[in-house]
């Protein structure tokens, strides 16, 4: 299963963290796996592109299965809205994925 946990200080969220195979299917024919990495690397360079911040990023190696972003502490107030709001827009898309494929995939916020 894969766990999603977002941190959020003051209802805001600054890090995000992914681990484990969603193993729906056989490796390499995952769609949730897929689905979810697509998202969240997505989401990583949007906010590495469009708001020109180099977030702290720790992920497994060739096994996979983990993935952790964190913000930077020091933006500026604009730079910290645009990274937030990108990052919502991925927990919004990973929701979506669990409304269908629940049973391999979870969310919680922390």
């Amino acid at each position: 299963m894969i766990q999603v946990t977002a941190y959020r200080k003051n209802g805001s969220i600054y890090a995000f963290e992914m681990s484990g195979h969603a193993d729906s299917v056989s490796e390499g024919n995952d769609l949730v796996c897929a689905g979810a990495s697509a998202v969240s690397f997505g989401a990583v360079n949007a906010v590495i592109s469009l708001c020109s911040i180099e977030p702290e990023i720790t992920q497994a190696g060739k096994e996979g299965g983990y993935l952790k972003v964190k913000l930077p502490d020091n933006l500026d107030a604009e730079t910290h809205e645009k990274a937030t709001w990108l990052l919502e827009g991925m927990m919004v898309s990973l929701e979506t994925i669990v409304r269908d494929y629940g049973q391999y995939i979870k969310i919680s916020d922390k």
